[in-house]
């Protein structure tokens, strides 16, 4: 009974090893002896969160398990191994080293993931070169910038400190180089030098102290403009961006002004071969683009016909081509007032007499001669409508389309022919010939006429009602 208490109570009692700990005791001890013998013991220790690999392996347990509670072991390195660099690489001691060895022998891969990856000439360089305490296996923190361990160079070379320049040494040199003196990595490509510019020496344009220079054409060649005389460039006020004319071909030339797409009048026809001059006599800014503006003198002195006397519209290309002058191309068409019949070799004049604008349309604005001396028959006397196109076209005058026997009353056959003398004998309304009286010639007694039509239907004692029965006379 004693023995059966003392085994409950060693079963029951806590484990030395924490509460946590759920392994069953078997596997690493034996009823032999408590001791554990790591040879044959079955404990899978990579089953943990932390798994034995490299020399790790070999390690007595009781290195890294001071404590039977298994759960206070720590897993950092820092934990067990001093921190030789003395914290200036940070705690994580596997982004450099294995559990193999403390040996590093890919340092230059691990410095590519750090923030200055080693490109170039600095891939060979030896690591005492920037890391100065590496002999007390001290890394520092450093500068990335060039200038942090080039400072020497950009001192000693000349004209650095002098003309200001950057201490960004990429602007002008490459880190692929192994000498300060070639500036292949330099980008001009805020300014391209091409053509004329690929030759010329730093110094012709920064000059001595590497002075910074506007990209505007005008603050290196002032002179050339100036001294320019074939045209003048000066006095014909050119614009002083060269580009407008010049590329960057040395020498000048040729220069190629493109006009039609640089400006908002296209050079085209007549216009293609005119000296620059002739219409920028004035300076290039602000020329008016109106044909007049240049051609008023052809304008006013234009007789065939006078355009200043009929006072022509002096948009010139209402009737004008930039091709040439002659022939005129005006279409009239487009004025609502089309040129047909006898219109069309008529001179612009003997309508146009008074200018182009608010000319009149109606033909007897134009022809109130020609109806005022007209006698047979007499169209003033017979109060003839002045609307010429009831009786007329514009093909000619006679004979007249009018047709009054046909279209209307035959005043010129049958019964009536011979009877009359003037139109208004009949049209008694001056102003309006579709009114008519029949009985201003056939006056009868009203009481008459009445008898004579008693029974007919429709009568009535008026000349519309006689026309209606008698449209024959």
């Amino acid at each position: 009974m004693i023995l059966f208490l003392c085994i409950a109570s060693i079963v029951l009692a806590e484990s030395p090893h924490g509460s946590e700990f759920s392994i069953e005791c078997n596997v690493c001890h034996t009823p032999d002896s408590w001791k554990v013998n790591t040879t044959q013991t079955r404990f899978n220790h990579n089953k943990t969160e932390f798994p034995l690999t490299g020399v790790h392996k070999t390690v007595d347990c009781r290195s890294c398990h001071v404590d039977l509670d298994f759960s206070k072991a720590k897993t950092d390195c820092s934990s067990c191994h001093a921190d030789v660099h003395q914290q200036t690489v940070g705690r994580d001691c596997e982004r450099c080293h294995t559990t193999n060895s403390w040996l590093v022998k890919n340092s230059t891969q691990i410095h590519q993931q750090s923030r200055f990856p080693l490109v170039g000439p600095h891939a060979l360089v030896d690591c005492n070169s920037c890391h100065r305490s590496l002999s007390q296996l001290r890394f520092e923190t450093m500068g990335i910038e060039c200038i942090d361990c080039h400072r020497e160079q950009y001192v000693s070379a000349p004209n650095h400190v002098s003309g200001n320049y950057s201490r960004e040494c990429l602007d002008c040199h490459t880190i692929n180089s192994k000498i300060w003196t070639s500036t292949v990595g330099f980008s001009h490509e805020f300014f391209p030098l091409t053509q004329g510019h690929t030759n010329l020496e730093c110094a012709q344009c920064h000059g001595t102290v590497h002075k910074k220079v506007s990209p505007d054409c005008n603050g290196c060649h002032q002179k050339d403009y100036l001294a320019t005389t074939n045209p003048s460039h000066s006095l014909a006020k050119f614009s002083t961006q060269c580009t407008n004319c010049h590329s960057t071909i040395q020498g000048w030339k040729p220069a190629s002004f493109d006009h039609n797409n640089l400006t908002s009048f296209p050079l085209t026809g007549g216009h293609i071969s005119v000296d620059c001059i002739s219409c920028h006599a004035n300076g290039f800014a602000g020329t008016p683009t109106t044909c007049v503006s240049c051609h008023l003198k052809d304008y006013n002195a234009t007789t065939n016909p006078g355009h200043a006397a009929a006072k022509f519209s002096q948009e010139c290309t209402s009737c004008h081509t930039e091709i040439t002058w002659k022939p005129s191309t005006f279409n009239h068409t487009s004025t609502g007032f089309p040129l047909t019949g006898g219109h069309i070799g008529v001179d612009c004049i003997s309508c146009h007499a008074n200018g182009f604008a608010g000319t009149p349309t109606t033909c007897v604005s134009c022809h109130l001669k020609d109806y005022n001396a007209t006698t047979n028959p007499a169209h003033a006397s017979a109060k003839f409508s002045t609307d010429c196109l009831t009786c007329h076209n514009q093909s000619t005058w006679t004979t007249s389309t009018f047709k009054h026997d046909a279209q209307y009353f035959p005043i010129y056959s049958g019964r009536h022919r011979g009877q009359w003398t003037t139109c208004d004998q009949c049209h008694t309304n001056a102003t309006n010939f579709a009114v008519f009286s029949c009985l201003t010639c056939h006056e009868h007694n009203k009481s008459e006429t009445d008898s004579n039509h008693r029974g007919v239907g429709g009568y009535s004692y008026n000349s519309t009602n006689c026309l209606s029965c008698h449209p024959r006379g």
